[in-house]
């Protein structure tokens, strides 16, 4: 492949980011779904490539005809395939890099509450998903005991971390693992949009929101996707002339920093286990984890040290973040256009068991726990982890912007604390990097086993210690 092959395919890439943002803009459904124009644009290229419109072509044209593969070449394809998996690193190293940390007693004071029941539903997910699987899918389906790992890796994690993980999925042989968490990821967002608005509606009705008291919904512009031209603010603060560095590459280079930091760690804990117990036992575990831990890792460490030295605050939090939508936005397009339909078909069963054990769990935690484990303003903060253990960080967001549009409750600062001790761990972090090599080097029962208690610790955390104080009030 010639590097002009990988500069048309990112040319594509940006076209099909554009036709995704139009359609969010002119289809009414779409815009009522609160669609993100990459996940459309992730659909549209799945039915104009080599899996939809490709095999539709195939019956009427040559197999060495354009048209054979859709309106994609394999080329295109090719490198699309690998973009998920690189573009994670980035989304994960920049999750704390510009981020001042607060005192753990405010963490815990305001943000432990949803703690509590983030970890007590994310840990759920492991135990609904593994006990599933060792009870019914691999004896009746043949599926392997990894697969239990599927639902806190597509639903916590999202089509990010889906990606992320298709190195390890493939390492333990069960390389259909990528495109079934991918798939769930997808179902996963839907579902935590679709069912958010109907928990939000019903909440009103029933008198169970302190913030609005009716749903009239966003603007026209605002369901387009659009920001209101009043209300427009700066993308990010310019912290340094252009004259000597273009502010978005000097962030960018904080970027890379912060991923090479974390290939670092993960060469040195390769290393170490080689000298170590992996020379004893024969154990190649450090070989299984995935790199985009490791880089929220190597982001945490380079903010500590700028925290300490960068006194001029050159390091923006606002540019970060740009820097890491655009990386989401070519990941999640990339991940769901290219995901395999065939091993969807192959384990349509247990997909579908999956998914929908994931989205019962997560309604019955948020209508069972939350109300019992945060104190003050229930449903506005429940209603963002719900949106996050369905999907990704940006439908929690959303749903809590629905019930809380002025931010009056303390939802958004509890779900930010939250995030901070609950992101190194779950939806993404050290835990859910682990979950698949420890299932599969010491089996099913001891992980699931662990899961219970961490479920359980946070359930009872939430009922007896933060759910006293909702009492005491």
């Amino acid at each position: 492949m010639t590097p002009n092959q990988i500069g048309f395919a990112i040319l594509y890439l940006g076209v099909f980011i554009l036709i995704g943002k139009w359609l969010r803009v002119h289809v009414k459904w779409m815009q009522n779904l609160f669609l993100p124009s990459s996940l459309i644009a992730g659909f549209l290229v799945l039915l104009v490539g080599p899996q939809v419109a490709g095999r539709i072509t195939g019956y009427f044209v040559s197999d060495d005809s354009f048209w054979s593969t859709g309106i994609l070449t394999e080329n295109i394809v090719s490198v699309w395939e690998t973009l998920p998996g690189l573009m994670i690193n980035i989304v994960f190293a920049t999750l704390f890099l510009g981020k001042k940390l607060p005192s753990l007693k405010n963490i815990w004071q305001i943000g432990g509450p949803q703690l509590a029941f983030g970890w007590t539903v994310g840990w759920g997910q492991y135990v609904i998903g593994i006990g599933l699987t060792v009870l019914l899918l691999t004896p009746f389906f043949g599926v392997p005991p990894i697969a239990g790992a599927l639902i806190e890796i597509a639903f916590e994690g999202g089509h990010g971390t889906a990606a992320g993980m298709k190195s390890t999925f493939e390492e333990v042989n069960f390389a259909a693992g990528y495109d079934l968490a991918v798939a769930l990821a997808t179902v996963g967002v839907l579902s935590g949009v679709i069912v958010g608005i109907i928990l939000i509606n019903w909440g009103v009705r029933k008198q169970k929101t302190k913030v609005i008291e009716d749903v009239q919904g966003f603007s026209t512009l605002r369901k387009k996707g659009i920001m209101e031209y009043e209300n427009r603010e700066p993308a990010a603060d310019l912290t340094v002339r252009p004259e000597s560095i273009e502010p978005l590459a000097l962030h960018f280079g904080f970027v890379a920093l912060a991923v090479l930091i974390g290939f670092l760690l993960q060469k040195m804990l390769v290393w170490i286990e080689a000298l170590t117990w992996g020379a004893a036992t024969g154990s190649e575990f450090m070989t299984y984890i995935p790199l985009f831990p490791l880089a929220m890792i190597g982001g945490i460490i380079l903010q500590g040290i700028l925290g300490k030295i960068d006194n001029a605050h050159v390091l923006d939090r606002q540019m970060i973040n740009r820097i890491q939508g655009f990386a989401l936005d070519v990941l999640i397009l990339a991940a769901v256009g290219t995901v395999s339909l065939d091993v969807i078909g192959e384990y349509f069963v247990p997909f579908m068991v999956l998914a929908v054990a994931g989205i019962l769990w997560n309604v019955f935690g948020f209508l069972v726990f939350a109300k019992r484990m945060i104190p003050d303003y229930w449903f506005e903060r429940g209603i963002g982890d719900f949106g996050q253990s369905s999907g990704i960080t940006a439908t929690g967001l959303l749903l809590m912007r629905v019930v809380d549009p002025d931010n009056k409750s303390p939802a958004f600062e509890a779900f930010g604390y939250k995030q901070l001790i609950y992101e190194p761990f779950l939806g993404g972090g050290l835990v859910t990097a682990l979950s698949v090599p420890l299932i599969f080097e010491f089996g099913p029962y001891p992980f699931l086993i662990f899961a219970t208690v961490m479920s359980l610790t946070g359930l009872f955390a939430g009922l007896f210690y933060f759910g006293g104080k909702r009492a005491r009030k």
